[in-house]
């Protein structure tokens, strides 16, 4: 994302979930082991129509499986490993949730407050009222508020410093509300910057030390990080995230300023690490029991039920699975578990020919079947 041309295409094509796009590239194929034929198909599927690598990594409680499929590094054959590093993006707001859930268990914030109690001033005008929008509906995206994401990003100097969390809230408000609050569902970015914002009101840290000290170290989460600031490269081993355009060049898009999606999406993780933190969290281990049940009330939303944060997702062979799934420049990915303990992180470094986004969703859920 250096040339000024090629800023503002990425800028064009984040507009909702921080959708990430496409190309073509050689491709290697892994065996699959264990009988997991169905879920290399799938992933082989990605590479087949342009993506550059693939890679799903399971769980059953007893054993791991991965399958694999391209590469990891444009030029190199390197399948993605699950110890690799790739930025999981919105896989950020199960644990904004987890730490805001947290903090409610503390006494610290009470779910159906309004924002104004804890942000005062930060959410008004332009049709906004934060005594009206509670600390629940921003954690389910029934809140109305407008995205920033694409006026942030047709910035052409978008990757070239940090970016304030009041900034992107201001852009967000600069357009009005989508309905009135607690009336229907739209997913909203601006929404969890705000919870972002809330967290280091009420704790006195930001949201990355809380999501290191509450969540990361307590889980051994040893490859998950929230990067600070102008942190843009990923530490250690990890996958390249690649955007080509129609009549240009491959573009290597790893490198992000992570302010620019922040508590909306900032993480970098690793397929063993999330899949840990989602068993967890579903084992009654991250929250108390009270408030999981609130995380997983769920409303009706653009795909799956969305409850607190996370995501309920019927599955074909019986029961259901939770997670969420990150969206961004370079890569694609889900993760699921199930509260028998099954697990799975799914997960594309870049679109497929047409331009279409990669069906890591259906990748994962074949895993889990």
């Amino acid at each position: 994302m250096q040339a000024r041309t090629t800023r503002r295409l990425v800028a064009g094509s984040l507009a909702l979930t921080l959708g990430t796009g496409c190309l073509t590239a050689g491709t290697a194929t892994a065996q699959p082991r264990d009988g997991h034929n169905r879920t290399q198909a799938i992933v082989d599927g990605f590479t087949a129509h342009g993506a550059p690598g693939a890679m799903v990594f399971a769980e059953d409680g007893h054993r791991s499986w991965t399958v694999t499929s391209g590469t990891g590094e444009l030029g190199a054959d390197k399948p993605i490993r699950p110890w690799e590093k790739v930025r999981v993006y919105s896989n950020t707001k199960m644990f904004v949730a987890a730490v805001v859930l947290q903090l409610v268990g503390e006494g610290k914030v009470r779910l159906d407050a309004p924002i104004e109690q804890y942000l005062p001033g930060v959410v008004q005008g332009n049709g906004y009222d934060g005594n009206k929008i509670t600390v629940r509906q921003l954690l389910q995206h029934t809140s109305g508020m407008a995205d920033y994401i694409p006026d942030v990003l047709a910035d052409p100097d978008v990757n070239n410093h940090p970016w304030r969390p009041e900034e992107l809230v201001r852009i967000g408000l600069s357009h009005p509300p989508l309905f009135p609050p607690g009336t229907r569902w739209a997913y909203s970015n601006a929404g969890y910057i705000v919870l972002g914002m809330l967290v280091g009101s009420v704790s006195g840290h930001d949201i990355g030390t809380e999501i290191t000290d509450r969540l990361i170290r307590p889980e051994r989460l040893w490859r998950t990080s929230y990067p600070r600031p102008g942190q843009k490269q990923i530490q250690g081993p990890h996958a390249h995230g690649y955007y080509a355009f129609p009549g240009k060049p491959v573009a290597d898009v790893t490198e992000l300023e992570p302010t620019v999606p922040g508590a909306a999406a900032a993480m970098v993780s690793t397929g063993p690490d999330l899949t840990r933190f989602v068993r967890a969290l579903l084992a009654g281990k991250v929250l108390r029991p009270d408030l999981l049940a609130e995380m997983r009330k769920t409303v009706p939303a653009q795909g799956p039920d969305y409850g607190l944060g996370i995501r309920e997702i019927p599955l074909p062979c019986g029961g259901v699975a939770w997670g969420h799934a990150g969206n961004g420049p370079g890569f694609d990915s889900f993760t699921a578990a199930t509260e028998d303990g099954r697990s799975v992180f799914s997960v594309v470094n870049g679109h497929l020919k047409d331009g279409s986004a990669a069906d890591v969703r259906g990748a994962a859920v074949s895993a889990l079947c």
